[in-house]
């Protein structure tokens, strides 16, 4: 595995992903800001959350990047169209796995079955991310077969 090529192209997939996220919420596309989500695991304040959550995400990008890499080198090729589809289970397992999870794990998320708190004031995602908009799964999906189809193009096996 080429350990450089790994961290430069999960940089760029992941600042793609952040920028098409953010330019979607900008947009009215959905609501969810995934900085503000992981920063707020850390702080209640939510000026300080934003770089917090930024940061985490462009850490966690570059992690996903490794496994993308790994899954690339055992395959022996790496193409826009294998990331691409890589992403797409990736977006579905976010959706379907981590979004429906975050209520019980995230110290500041209000629940499904409970509303907000003092202390728990986000809003769930709900089913999907719906919660944040109805064009949050379609967002959600597109930003990660993105994110995956960067690393493919740019990520090449070591012969």
């Amino acid at each position: 595995m080429n350990v450089l090529a790994v961290l430069l192209a999960g940089f760029l997939a992941t600042a793609l992903l952040a920028m098409t996220l953010a330019g979607a919420q900008g947009m009215g596309y959905t609501r969810v800001s995934f900085p503000l989500i992981l920063g707020t695991i850390f702080t209640s304040d939510r000026n300080l959350a934003m770089p917090v959550g930024t940061a985490m995400q462009m850490a966690i990008g570059i992690l996903f990047a490794f496994v993308y890499a790994a899954i690339f080198d055992q395959m022996g090729r790496s193409t826009l169209l294998i990331g691409a589809l890589l992403g797409m289970g990736h977006g579905m397992l976010m959706m379907l796995v981590v979004l429906p999870t975050l209520p019980g794990l995230h110290p500041r998320m209000a629940s499904e079955l409970q509303g907000p708190t003092p202390t728990r004031q986000l809003q769930p995602p709900g089913f999907l991310g719906l919660h944040y908009g109805r064009g949050t799964p379609i967002v959600n999906l597109i930003a990660h077969i993105l994110f995956g189809g960067l690393l493919g193009y740019l990520y090449h096996v070591p012969l």
